[in-house]
């Protein structure tokens, strides 16, 4: 099969792939030789000559008769007749006559005919096979731009969840469509503040993106999250099992504990409440975690060893 990455389709003109992609094309790329083989053995028993072709480099790709035997073609200083595609060599063809008592003005015109047929159809093979790959080429950045652009539109570039605009527009599409329970987590990091004034944007925002894969690491599939604020995600779990949401608040904590870092120790505050009544919004219950976290927090950040864990880095 042909290589599809001979030159980089995303950044050079059409035209200019077109002029110099044909070196990288071999006769085999560009005919069916099998048909071609045949096609040359009817002509040389027809106009009673044997017939070599060669590739651009000399190399024998197909021999009619016995004339060619122990023959090796000199394609600079004896080229025989080139088969040009692009306006470039792709092939070489030479004859030679069995019958002295034929034409041979007649078969050097249906021999040159051969050749031009040959460049023909393979100008034809190529520039719809270029065609082809450039319009496949063409198709798949359209695509990866359209999935990028809806990735910018719902995921928050730091982290990779949702970002609040999107997460808001969710919670409307779930409030909409009636499910209880679901489990409302709001997941603050504690002290992200200190780490910003200690260490700079950097590496609070590596603390965040931090707190975020541990988030999505320890979260099912069909759980909705959301980077709501700064350094404040919010989660929801549709069709809530009981104690999933507690136990998922108790992974990412202790998983967060459990990270090892020379600078950063990452603690996130956690509160949870349930949505149970088709009446209520997803928003009016986010706020009541967050009252929720604040509990957490102020336990978290008073349990012995916080302090000396967050200092850890100065």
């Amino acid at each position: 099969t042909l290589e599809r990455t001979f030159m980089g389709y995303d950044s050079i003109p059409y035209e200019k792939r077109v002029k110099e992609n044909i070196r990288n094309y071999s006769l085999g790329n560009l005919y069916d030789m099998e048909i071609m083989k045949s096609y040359l053995s009817n002509l040389a028993q027809v106009l009673e000559i044997n017939i070599l072709l060669t590739d651009r480099h000399g190399e024998k790709e197909v021999v009619i008769g016995d004339s060619f035997l122990g023959f090796h073609p000199d394609v600079v200083n004896d080229p025989g007749r080139k088969i040009r595609v692009q306006n470039r060599t792709v092939g070489h063809l030479y004859i030679n006559p069995l019958n002295k008592n034929r034409d041979e003005r007649l078969i050097g015109e249906m021999v040159d005919e051969t050749v031009q047929l040959f460049a023909r159809l393979g100008e034809e093979v190529y520039l719809r096979r270029e065609s082809s790959i450039y319009l496949e080429e063409l198709e798949k950045q359209l695509a990866d731009k359209q999935r990028a652009v809806e990735a910018n539109e719902r995921e928050d570039v730091l982290t990779g969840v949702f970002n609040k605009l999107y997460f808001d527009n969710k919670m409307k599409v779930i409030d909409r469509s009636e499910v209880v329970p679901i489990a409302v987590l709001n997941v603050n990091i504690n002290d992200w503040k200190f780490v910003n004034d200690h260490y700079g944007d950097e590496e609070s925002d590596r603390l965040i993106a931090v707190v975020a894969g541990i988030l999505k690491e320890e979260a099912n599939p069909y759980f909705v999250i959301g980077r709501i604020d700064g350094d404040v995600f919010g989660v929801l779990i549709p069709m809530a099992e009981e104690g999933e949401a507690e136990d998922y608040a108790k992974r990412i904590q202790d998983k967060c504990l459990a990270y090892e870092d020379p600078r950063l120790a990452p603690s996130v505050a956690v509160g949870i409440v349930y949505k149970t009544n088709v009446e209520e919004t997803l928003e009016a219950k986010l706020s009541d975690a967050e009252y929720e976290m604040f509990d957490n927090k102020f336990e978290i950040k008073n349990a012995p060893g916080y302090r000396e864990r967050l200092q850890k880095g100065i």
